[in-house]
């Protein structure tokens, strides 16, 4: 692990260097790049927007409303009953040591 930590995001000489060495393989074609990779960015972000969209969508369908029953079991279940509480340390019968 230390030697990634040696790397870390390039300076500004570092990036002078990258771009010369992408207008060095790509030449002319690099606008054409660099657009083709700029509409791809926007796709995926789109695609990741639909997919979001589409979660949020149907969490709403799924989710209950306030106040409604979800089955005819629940309606005619009796309430929980509450926990019966400790009694007391007098009641408690003795533990013996031994």
């Amino acid at each position: 692990m230390r030697i990634l930590a040696l790397f870390g995001m390039p300076g500004g000489m570092e990036w002078i260097v990258i771009l010369a060495v992408a207008l060095l393989i790509f030449g002319r074609r690099l606008p054409d790049v660099m657009r083709n990779v700029g509409r791809s960015i926007v796709e995926f972000k789109r695609g990741i927007r639909d997919v979001k969209d589409d979660i949020d969508y149907q969490s709403r369908l799924e989710a209950p409303k306030p106040g409604a029953l979800n089955s005819k079991a629940e309606a005619s279940a009796p309430p929980p009953a509450a926990p019966h509480p400790a009694p007391p340390a007098a009641e408690r019968p003795a533990e013996h040591a031994g």
